[in-house]
């Protein structure tokens, strides 16, 4: 069913939490593994300039992680995508350049008013992409209460 899984990434822990459903999937469907990094840019009078100043660091890292798929014996690359478009763009346009059946994304689990007024690279990716999205929420255990603000575990 999917020849092509994009695993969307950005370097952070959320994004390396969606990995293993991504290599899961391309295990049993025996498909390809795109590892697309998305940077956006500053827009400027100079040109544009990565947002993040440890864009170097995580690009090596991104890297690191689509050399150890290859030793595991997946069909990986790594595409990044700059631009001044925002990330859920460019991780679309990634996707529809690498005919992808199938984006995985990493999130933050926000939902509600918090995520309209933050903003959502998943919820972007709804809208965007010409492929099935599949977010990953972060692992379920520790989370704060609204009401007050103590730690509570959700089972």
């Amino acid at each position: 069913m999917f020849e092509t899984i994009v695993w969307a990434t950005d370097g952070s822990e959320l994004a390396d939490r969606a990995l293993p459903q991504v290599t899961e999937l391309a295990r049993v469907h025996g498909a390809r593994i795109v590892a697309v990094h998305a940077n956006e840019l500053l827009r400027g009078r100079f040109g544009g300039a990565p947002l993040i100043a440890d864009e170097p660091d995580v690009r090596e890292q991104i890297e690191r992680q689509v050399e150890e798929l290859k030793a595991e014996g997946f069909d990986a690359e790594l595409k990044v995508n700059s631009g001044t478009a925002d990330i859920a763009e460019l991780v679309a346009y990634a996707a529809a350049q690498v005919d992808a059946d199938l984006i995985v994304v990493g999130t933050h689990g926000h939902g509600g008013l918090r995520s309209a007024v933050v903003g959502s690279v998943t919820r972007g990716l709804l809208h965007r992409a010409d492929c099935p999205v599949l977010a990953i929420p972060p692992e379920r255990g520790v989370a704060e209460t609204a009401r007050d603000g103590e730690k509570a575990t959700v089972a």
